[in-house]
């Protein structure tokens, strides 16, 4: 039957596809596709942690009939022998293998997959003792999965899938070879999204996550559709179920009637379209109607997403968001070697244009694992994140800078700090650059000149240009974090996401004065938060002075068209209306003509 759950759109167009579930686990499990000839491996995997808990049971069995009766409960070796039943339960065996074999699983996500599958048919149960049952599985798989983690195989690239064909959706999604896959889960971290980053996956659904939550941000870079904070969403959905995801209306349908699917597959393939008209603009320079020249960036989050940033038209990286080098390492951090060659990467792939590298920005929603996540903290939104948590590890903050600075010897680059509200950090920041430095004058390795910039991402930061622009080459603001502070919204709880508004009067204010102070003194500004890729705020923020904008590269010839259409001459007046009225999003509304 035909249902649809509502969420916030997050990522922009259609997808349709087969639904694939990524189930909670209490032990950390890995997803990612195997190669077909790895499939007996994978099988021989699964088999292998079952026969260690049977065998792990076995012993427990033994030793309990050694004791005597009132030393050994017998609610206890009846309880082994239920585990034991359904380690060998069929449904559970043949359901793994189905999702190995079938669907190239990995042996961890095959198991974990069924288990919620079978899990459910004891929710659907009338007798209370086998509804039960149910805790009784999850331990037994919980067991197996620690059986198998000393036997996990390495992570490859994902394998293409095959679609089951004959069904009438099948044949009116043009019954092509590939099924497309759309991935639901109940969260998804930073690492988790960069994993299946380079995944078959169209499309995504959380149930939590606010729009500006990492994941919905590392869900537009990826530009493929996407809702977020759906609620049940993971609980409702059935594995293999077929889903469409509206990520413009942010509302998710589970198994569409034939009709419903041939109306978003006509959506689906005007997006495409609309796609395919932007392109044109590739090449066009990013001028106003007025002959104002507007400077596009690229957000990225790898070094090879500079690729993707010189395909779609960047003048060079405004943020590369360096965190996502340092996640799902089990605490085992990027040494500087590595850290430069990534950056060099990065810095050679743009090209000879300029690339903004921020030091690593982690905590709160952007924990390094999930293992070591901030949940300890009563609010890790205002805890040691970010340049606080370089601070409070020297070493490992010069180790990081040190590697850009050389990475500078090669072209372009721009150090950014992120979250610095004081001016005892500010100094801090600035006298470890210069021990970097001598650092490497000390072990006589190159490097580079690099322009010094800062976040505007804290109110405090918003109301102390003055200290800033004293020590700093360049400022950009974080639109994120400067909302989420402003307001006390926590950006990624969609409980509280109707309330996060880049159009409240305080957040204008802090943006249209920090862009005047900018320009009035001669610096370099730019926006780099989710407001740059906003065509809604395309006019008002170049109206309010803004000639520098940061987005992910999907996101620039949306706004260069924009931009193309804008006479800033008669935006200056209209963006101030805006910025000082009680309603901006009323007055946004009703044009600037």
């Amino acid at each position: 039957m035909t249902f649809s759950i509502h969420g916030l759109a997050v990522s922009r167009g259609i997808a349709i596809g087969r639904a694939v579930l990524v189930a909670s686990s209490r032990v950390d499990v890995a997803h990612y596709f195997i190669q077909p000839e790895e499939v007996e491996a994978e099988i021989a995997r699964v088999r292998a942690g079952r026969d260690a808990v049977v065998e792990e049971i076995a012993r427990l069995q033994a030793s309990i009939s050694r004791m005597g009766p009132k030393e050994a409960p017998t609610e206890l070796a009846a309880l082994l022998d239920v585990h034991l039943m359904l380690l060998q339960d069929e449904e559970l065996v043949s359901g793994v293998k189905h999702w190995i074999t079938e669907r190239l699983y990995n042996a961890e996500w095959a198991l974990t997959t069924q288990l919620e599958i079978v899990a459910r048919h004891f929710d659907e149960m009338e007798d209370a003792y086998l509804r039960e049952r149910k805790a009784d599985m999850e331990q037994i798989c919980e067991r197996v999965l620690r059986a198998m983690k000393g036997a996990q195989s390495s992570v490859v690239q994902p394998a293409q899938r095959g679609s089951r064909k004959g069904s009438q959706q099948d044949l009116l999604l043009d019954d092509t070879v590939d099924v497309p896959l759309v991935l639901i889960a109940h969260d998804l971290s930073p690492a988790d999204m960069l994993q299946f980053k380079q995944s078959v996956f169209a499309g995504f659904i959380t149930d939590v996550g606010g729009k500006t939550s990492h994941t919905a941000i590392v869900a537009r870079s990826m530009d493929i559709p996407a809702v977020v904070g759906a609620r049940t969403c993971s609980q409702l959905v059935r594995q293999d179920d077929w889903v469409i995801i509206d990520g413009d209306a942010g509302v998710v349908i589970v198994d569409p009637s034939p009709i419903i699917l041939a109306e978003y597959g006509f959506k689906q393939r005007q997006g495409e379209l609309e796609r395919g008209r932007l392109q044109r603009l590739l090449h066009t320079p990013a001028v106003t109607m007025d002959d104002e020249k507007i400077q596009l960036l690229a957000n990225i989050e790898m070094p090879e997403d500079a690729q993707h940033a010189l395909k779609a038209g960047a003048l060079g990286v405004g943020l590369f968001r360096s965190e996502f080098l340092f996640m799902g390492r089990h605490g085992k951090l990027p040494d500087e070697e590595e850290q430069y060659q990534a950056y060099k990467k990065a810095v050679e792939g743009m090209q000879g244009l300029p690339v903004t590298i921020r030091t690593v920005d982690v905590g709160a929603d952007k924990p390094l694992d999930e293992s070591v996540r901030d949940d300890a903290h009563l609010n890790p939104a205002l805890g040691l994140r970010a340049i606080r948590w370089s601070l409070a590890d020297p070493a490992m903050f010069l180790t990081q800078l040190r590697a850009i600075l050389r990475a500078a010897a090669h072209g372009k680059v721009r150090l950014l700090i992120p979250m610095l509200a004081h001016a005892s950090e500010i100094r801090q920041t600035l006298a470890h650059v210069d021990q970097a430095r001598a650092q490497l004058d000390r072990r006589g390795l190159a490097y580079g000149p690099v322009q010094l910039g800062a976040m505007i991402e804290i109110p405090a930061a918003a109301l102390s240009l003055q200290l800033f622009l004293k020590y700093f080459d360049f400022l950009s603001i974080g639109t994120n974090d400067l909302i989420q502070y402003t307001l006390a919204i926590d950006r990624a709880d969609e409980s509280v996401a109707h309330l996060y508004d880049p159009l409240h009067p305080a957040v204008l204010r802090l943006v249209a004065d920090t862009i005047a102070e900018c320009r009035a003194q001669g610096k370099d500004v730019s926006v780099c938060g989710e407001m740059a890729g906003d065509v809604t705020l395309t006019r008002l923020l170049l109206g309010l002075g803004l000639r520098s904008f940061s987005m992910h590269p999907a996101q620039i010839l949306a706004v260069k068209q924009e931009i193309l259409r804008s006479d800033t001459s008669k935006l200056a007046a209209w963006a101030q209306r805006v910025r000082t009225a009680e309603d901006p999003a009323l007055e946004l509304a009703g044009g600037y003509v």
